[in-house]
C-alpha cells in the first residue's frame, strides 16, 4: 500500500481574482467523486527491469504530481486522485489487474482517468480496465504517441510487449486490432518489429516526419480518418518520444524526438474529437530527470488532457 500524495504548493495569498492551483482544488477519489478527471498512479517499473531499461520510473507518479501541484487553475473539470497501484516485488501482473480494477471504478463513475506512470507496462492495465467499462459494440481506436511500437514478443510481459497483448485481446474477442503510432524511431526498432507492425495493421508516422508544420498537417490528415471511424479513444504518450534535452528523464532518451509543439496539436486533435475515454503518460524517471525538466513537460501535457 503507497502512502497516500499529499498535495502542497505555492498560494498567492496577497493576489486578486483566482490565482488557484491543482493543490488548491485536487480532492480524493472516493464513492462520492463523479464526473471530471481522476489521477491514477502506476508506481511501478518492473515492466522495464525485464525490458533492460534504466529503473526508477516507479518514482514517476509522485514526481508527477509534485510538477502539477503548482499547475494554475483554468478551465478544468473536477480533479480526483484516486491513488497509486504498486507492484510486489516482481507481480508486475498482479498490479497490471489493479490497475483495470481502478481504471474501471473510476470510470463506472463518470471520471475519465489518466494514469500517471511508470512503465509503459502500464498501458496493457490501462486497456484492460477501458473495454471492461467500454459497450461492447463501441469500436476503440489506441492512440500512441511514441518512439516505439511496443509490440514485442516475449515470455513474460514487459514494457515492451503490451500492444502485442492488446492485439492478442482483439485477437482472441473478434474485436478490431486499430493502433495508431506517432513519433516512431527507425533506430528504436528492429526490423522484425516493423514486420509485426505491418502484418498486425498499425498505422504510424515516423519522428522524421514530424518536425515541422508540413509534416504535423500530414499527420493529422491521417489521423483524423481513424478519428472519424470509431466510438472511442484510448491516448497514451510515451515521454520518450519527446527529445531527450526536453526529457532526459525517460528509460530511453530520443537522439531525436518529437517536439513538444507537435506533439501537442496531435493531442489537442485527439482531445477535439470528443471521443476520448482514457489516457495515460509512460516512462518518467525522476532518477535521470535533470533539473525536472521531464515531469514539467509530462504536467504540461497532463493539464492540457485534463482541461479537454
Amino acid at each position: 500500500m503507497s502512502t497516500p500524495f499529499e498535495w502542497q504548493g505555492r498560494t498567492d495569498a496577497e493576489e486578486v481574482g483566482d490565482s488557484r492551483r491543482w493543490h488548491h482544488v485536487m480532492r480524493t477519489f472516493d464513492e462520492r467523486a463523479h464526473g471530471g478527471v481522476a489521477l491514477i498512479g502506476f508506481a511501478v517499473d518492473e515492466g522495464v527491469r525485464r525490458n533492460g531499461g534504466r529503473t526508477g520510473a516507479a518514482q514517476g507518479p509522485a514526481a508527477l504530481r509534485a510538477a502539477l501541484a503548482n499547475m494554475p487553475v483554468h478551465s478544468e473539470p473536477a480533479l480526483w486522485d484516486a491513488g497509486d497501484v504498486v507492484c510486489d516485488g516482481e507481480a508486475l501482473e498482479s498490479a497490471q489487474d489493479t490497475l483495470a480494477a481502478r481504471v474501471s471504478s473510476v470510470m463506472a463513475q463518470g471520471c475519465r482517468p489518466i494514469v500517471l506512470g511508470g512503465g509503459h507496462e502500464m498501458a496493457w492495465g490501462t486497456f484492460q480496465g477501458l473495454v471492461r467499462t467500454m459497450p461492447r459494440h463501441d469500436r476503440l481506436l489506441i492512440v500512441n504517441i511514441d518512439a516505439h511500437f511496443d509490440l514485442r514478443i516475449a515470455s513474460r510481459a514487459n514494457s515492451g510487449t503490451p500492444f502485442r497483448q492488446m492485439a492478442e485481446w482483439c485477437a482472441a474477442h473478434a474485436q478490431p486490432f486499430s493502433y495508431h503510432v506517432l513519433g516512431i524511431s527507425r533506430f528504436g526498432n528492429t526490423r522484425a518489429l516493423f514486420d509485426r507492425a505491418d502484418a498486425l495493421g498499425v498505422r504510424y508516422v515516423p519522428d522524421e516526419q514530424l518536425q515541422d508544420a508540413i509534416g504535423l498537417t500530414e499527420a493529422q490528415a491521417g489521423l483524423a480518418v481513424d478519428l472519424a471511424q470509431f466510438d472511442g479513444v484510448y491516448l497514451t504518450i510515451c515521454l520518450d518520444v519527446l527529445p531527450a534535452h526536453v526529457a532526459p528523464g525517460v528509460s530511453a532518451p530520443a537522439s531525436l524526438g518529437v517536439p513538444l509543439h507537435v506533439v501537442e496539436p496531435l493531442v489537442d486533435q485527439v482531445l477535439a474529437s470528443g471521443k476520448l475515454r482514457a489516457a495515460d503518460l509512460a516512462e518518467l524517471n525522476p532518477a535521470h530527470d535533470e533539473g525536472g525538466r521531464t515531469a514539467r513537460a509530462a504536467a504540461r501535457l497532463v493539464s492540457r488532457i485534463a482541461r479537454g
